[in-house]
């Protein structure tokens, strides 16, 4: 009988990249200089940087443009003092904010809790903040394979009320605004990275029934954002992921899709720094990187020769995980290494299929699998609602023998499938057919099983 290729865990754990985290840049000066070394594995997350003393920090990425490379700086976890002195309130106050359901295809415990908040929104524009953040939730879920698995996400808006429209920052360094997340520009010295206050975010994000990740839509039309990931969680928080974005710039979507290429993918970034030289590590464990040119032992050889949505076939392309040499990635081009594009390869959506279905199921039902059930109980089971791409088969056994004729039946009894004694195992099995994975391993993993033992 198939089953689950690994415990579920209940939230995204990053370890594709050393960084995964995402700002969207163009035209603003940067105070940051040559990207510096690294100082981690490239396998590795990052996440809160503590120094002796100091203030929490994190390691952060950001795009100078769409079509150029990031460069890295630490971010306070606070609003800094210019910011924080004109706030109404400069901690995270109890809050009660109002949360809607864009949409809930699931229980939290099987699906991608995904909370989108704003911030510079007054009480009288959250129509616009309700209207701007579906429009950031649809274009992120135009690419795929987000469009194809958009069913394994719930999606919740929390309304975040500010004092004052507009983000701090915008236009200019020396404005401030009075804001529910005290959003900033000009972060680190950075006029296009967009930073927030963490335990603001917490505290609104704690109002949703899950978070997993964290959009923050900013009310500005300067083109920025900024993204982080933590291993683990903040304090108080589930969430190991914010991105954050300006509302009315058509390119911020892109932080977004690109924070979650990193969290549910492992990807890692395939852009490489000018004389950063010969890659010194043995191996990565991201799927997007490879340490072999041959085309045959690659990581993605089953894909190679592929054209590829992102524009060339699949092969192997000499510099990624921020190397220039003795790496490889599997196209010119993607989402991955830069943010003119708007695709992920053949690799890297193998890789986000995989993510999806670690931390979601395709299918729950609201029949407890811990207790015993009754031969004549009906079983009903839900599908996850996938599109697309994906494509879902339902499979029924009892004891690991599959009944073919329940195929595909969403509620049936034991004893309809001729479990009748004591102690017999029903097992429901979905099982994802999708043509974007090639790879056992990961198809194992788009497979998933609940079982009931008959009383």
């Amino acid at each position: 009988m198939p089953r689950r290729g690994s415990s579920r865990t209940r939230w995204i754990a990053s370890f594709g990249a050393a960084l995964t985290t995402a700002a969207l840049l163009a035209g603003g000066a940067s105070t940051a200089g040559a990207a510096p070394a690294p100082t981690t594995d490239p396998t590795m997350g990052t996440g809160l940087v503590t120094d002796s003393g100091a203030a929490r920090t994190h390691e952060v990425e950001y795009f100078h443009g769409p079509g150029g490379h990031p460069r890295h700086t630490h971010v306070p976890a606070d609003a800094p003092a210019r910011v924080a002195r004109h706030q109404t309130s400069t901690t995270a106050a109890a809050v009660d904010a109002t949360v809607t359901a864009v949409q809930e295809t699931g229980p939290v415990t099987g699906r991608l809790d995904l909370v989108v908040m704003g911030d510079g929104y007054t009480a009288a524009q959250q129509a616009d903040f309700r209207a701007d953040a579906q429009a950031t939730i649809d274009a992120v879920f135009a690419i795929e394979p987000y469009a194809s698995y958009r069913g394994l996400f719930n999606i919740w808006l929390v309304d975040t009320a500010s004092a004052e429209s507009g983000v701090s920052g915008d236009p200019t360094v020396d404005a401030v605004k009075d804001t529910a997340l005290s959003s900033y520009f000009f972060c680190d010295g950075i006029e296009r990275l967009l930073c927030v206050d963490e335990s603001k975010v917490t505290a609104h994000a704690n109002q949703a029934p899950a978070s997993d990740i964290v959009f923050v839509i900013a009310n500005s039309t300067k083109y920025g954002g900024a993204g982080y990931t933590f291993s683990p969680p903040p304090p108080g928080a589930s969430y190991r992921g914010i991105a954050t974005m300006s509302s009315d710039n058509a390119k911020s979507y892109l932080i977004g899709a690109h924070e979650l290429g990193h969290s549910i993918g492992e990807l890692a970034d395939e852009y490489q720094y000018a004389g950063y030289g010969a890659y010194p590590y043995k191996s990565s464990a991201s799927t997007n990187i490879s340490t072999s040119a041959d085309l045959g032992t690659s990581k993605w050889y089953r894909w190679v020769g592929e054209q590829d949505p992102t524009g060339s076939p699949i092969g192997t392309y000499e510099g990624g995980d921020y190397y220039e040499t003795d790496v490889y990635r599997p196209t010119d081009t993607s989402l991955m290494r830069t943010l003119a594009s708007t695709e992920f390869n053949h690799v890297g959506r193998e890789s986000m299929i995989k993510g999806f279905y670690t931390h979601a199921d395709a299918v729950t039902s609201t029949v407890p699998t811990g207790q015993r059930v009754g031969p004549t109980q009906p079983l009903t089971v839900r599908l996850a609602p996938v599109t697309g791409l994906a494509g879902l088969n339902l499979t029924w056994y009892v004891d690991g023998k599959q009944v073919p004729w329940a195929t595909g039946d969403l509620s049936v009894t034991p004893a309809e499938l001729g479990a009748v004694r004591s102690g017999q195992r029903v097992t429901a099995t979905a099982t994802d057919t999708t043509a974007a994975v090639r790879d056992p391993a990961v198809r194992t993993a788009t497979t998933n099983s609940l079982s009931w033992r008959v009383r």
